[in-house]
């Protein structure tokens, strides 16, 4: 069994929101180049990210929101569904693919035919709420996969582990008090989205960081909440909201990671995969803009879902 599956799609690279956005078709490309050049992409499987359906998005967002992000693709330039998020004509397929691909990747863990999966996706998801787009997120990638794996592939128990530096909203909005469901989340206090103190549900475990946060307060929010609450739960399948805007080069956040804290937090979640669910892990690309250090981020996580570590 191949150990990791490389999902990516040419769309997502389509999407843009205009000169300057950070979140950018830039960010994919030196994740696939730096992978390249320290020959770590052989050692994945290479799949492209099928096209989610109306159906699969609607276990996550209500159909009318589905609805109407489809009638809102553009025919020309771009259309804005908040302050930061807008697309473009090739937005939607682009979401599209970023949705399909952690649907893709439930399947193919679930089935056996690779241990974990990182998608290489654009737009990212965490933000994006039942009904609402929000923060370059359009739709909510994670919680498509996690929900096809609940109701499409008979699993009954399913964990979400977010590291980016902002926090998941509309993970936690889609996903709160789904008893099938425990999210554990670590994120900047105070910061964009203003929200994560005081989680929606029982399910949520969110530890904020104080700003200037480094790798040993995150060890400790992993040891002293996640872990736990993780091996309580005992999850049959694992999601990662993997984002790398944490990294204190990164000025889309005020946290002081390295990357040697990506590559730790990556391999203790992968030990409660191995002791709980045969190493199934499931990775989706969310923030990370400095892309130097994104593409060096990204691949000390890759590194320990190949179990290249």
């Amino acid at each position: 069994m191949t150990a990791c599956a490389w999902i990516t799609h040419a769309d997502c690279r389509l999407h843009e929101m205009g000169a300057g956005h950070p979140e950018c078709p830039e960010r994919l490309d030196s994740i696939a180049d730096h992978l390249v050049s320290t020959q770590l992409m052989p050692y994945l499987a290479p799949y492209d990210a099928p096209l989610a359906t109306p159906e699969q998005l609607a276990r996550a967002h209500t159909s009318l929101y589905v609805q109407e992000a489809f009638a809102a693709a553009p025919a020309e330039g771009y259309l804005h569904l908040d302050p930061d998020t807008s697309m473009n004509p090739h937005s939607l397929a682009a979401a599209l693919r970023a949705a399909g691909a952690a649907v893709l990747g439930a399947e193919l863990v679930a089935r056996g035919e690779v241990k974990r999966a990182f998608c290489a996706v654009r737009p990212p998801g965490h933000h994006a709420k039942r009904a609402e787009a929000m923060g370059f997120c359009i739709f909510n990638n994670v919680a498509v996969g996690i929900r096809h794996a609940l109701d499409e592939l008979g699993l009954a128990r399913v964990a979400l582990v977010d590291f980016d530096a902002h926090h998941g909203n509309g993970s936690e909005d889609i996903l709160a008090n789904d008893d099938r469901v425990l999210m554990c989340s670590t994120f900047q206090r105070d910061f964009y989205p203003f929200l994560g103190d005081e989680p929606l549900g029982h399910n949520m475990v969110n530890i904020g960081l104080r700003q200037g946060a480094d790798g040993e307060a995150l060890r400790d929010a992993v040891v002293d909440g996640w872990l736990p609450a993780l091996e309580r739960f005992r999850p049959q399948l694992v999601f990662i909201s993997a984002g790398f805007d944490g990294h204190r080069a990164d000025e889309m956040s005020g946290l002081r990671f390295v990357e040697d804290d990506f590559r730790w937090v990556t391999r203790e979640i992968v030990g409660v995969a191995e002791r709980h669910c045969e190493g199934r892990v499931v990775s989706c690309l969310e923030g990370g803009y400095h892309l130097f250090h994104l593409a060096r981020s990204a691949a000390c996580h890759v590194r320990e879902l190949a179990d290249l570590g």
